[in-house]
């Protein structure tokens, strides 16, 4: 009788086991008292750890090997630009625009750094022009013989430049936006700068490649240099004057000229340009041919400073649309006069060898 009770008691407990395995499986969830939830939010953790762990240290390796794949880049990015400007002089549009943000160093003027972007204007203006306009090849040896002397030229030039603007700022000299937008208004008014916006932009991208920024950018540049051309250069400056002091007391313009005149092509016909002159005549100044649409016959200016140096015109004959000049030109020095100096007492380096 024991035993068919021991049998019916393990019965009973296999059947009820069976049914909670079942309940299980059924998706049931096992009941949670407040006994038993503290155990059971474990149960629940450490299920999940096995899935969180491993995501946590994957997404350390991807953060290590992203930044280990980013400091690569960025030395072999420096490395290639290293390479492309320093030793083999590239001049590559991607080239040009990185040193457009990024400034490498083409020189050293004095204290200051000459930009690289600088050198590469200069060159890519002139290797555009002599290969679309001239029909110079490059690769050929001539080409490169001819590029490799430019270059060298290129780079006096902007660093010329930087000690230009060192004595502008010595002197507190400047080209504000005024006057530049002055100068565009008179070539336009002048039908120098062709009919319309749109002709210029692309005679400025067919000669030098450049866009209007470009331009301005050239022309504020040559603006500077003429300003301080004309202060530092007092002897010429003080010769002119003088003239025109004689001018003005009653001294005979043509004899004056034939003296004093640094166009030896005028002087001997006492400064007479010996052409009709319009508003539009692109071999003599803006300003010259401003002021002498402004003048009536007979009448002499006062002094009118252009790039070349500083001029002295009488108008001889108009009717409104063509004039007849002459006029009496004192050109600057050369400004490396008073660049010399400053570049031999401040020193240069250059970090290119050509």
């Amino acid at each position: 009788m024991k035993q068919k009770l021991k049998k019916l008691a393990t019965s009973s407990k296999e059947k009820l086991a069976k049914k909670k395995d079942k309940s299980a499986a059924d998706g049931k969830a096992p009941r949670i008292t407040n006994d038993t939830v503290a155990s059971h939010r474990e149960e629940v953790l450490s299920s999940a750890r096995k899935y969180i762990y491993p995501l946590q240290h994957s997404r350390h390796r991807i953060v290590i090997i992203s930044v280990a794949l980013f400091i690569v880049a960025v030395v072999a990015f420096f490395g290639y630009m290293i390479l492309a400007l320093y030793r083999y002089h590239s001049t590559s549009t991607f080239v040009y625009n990185v040193t457009r943000v990024l400034p490498f160093p083409v020189a050293k003027a004095g204290s200051d750094f000459v930009a690289y972007e600088n050198y590469l204007f200069e060159v890519r203006r002139y290797k555009h022009y002599y290969e679309t306009q001239q029909q110079v090849n490059f690769n050929e040896q001539s080409g490169q013989e001819q590029l490799a002397n430019f270059q060298k030229q290129a780079l006096d030039t902007v660093i010329q430049d930087a000690f230009i603007k060192q004595l502008a700022e010595e002197r507190g000299i400047t080209v504000t936006n005024a006057e530049v937008d002055q100068q565009l208004e008179l070539m336009r008014s002048q039908n120098r700068l062709g009919g319309s916006d749109q002709v210029l932009e692309d005679v400025l991208k067919e000669y030098w490649g450049w866009s209007t920024n470009d331009f301005e950018r050239q022309l504020r540049k040559e603006l500077l240099a003429q300003k301080v051309l004309a202060a530092n250069d007092t002897a010429t400056r003080a010769e002119a004057e003088s003239t025109l002091g004689q001018i003005r007391a009653g001294g005979d313009f043509a004899t004056l000229a034939r003296e004093k005149s640094d166009d030896a092509s005028t002087a001997e016909a006492g400064g007479d340009y010996g052409i009709d002159i319009t508003r539009s005549t692109a071999d003599i100044d803006a300003r010259v041919v401003d002021a002498l649409f402004g003048m009536q016959k007979d009448q002499v200016s006062d002094l009118i400073e252009t790039p070349q140096g500083f001029e002295i015109v009488k108008l001889l004959e108009s009717d409104g649309t063509t004039v007849k000049a002459a006029h009496i030109l004192f050109e600057y020095q050369d400004i490396g006069t008073f660049v010399k100096p400053v570049q031999d007492d401040k020193g240069t380096r250059r970090f290119i060898g050509l």
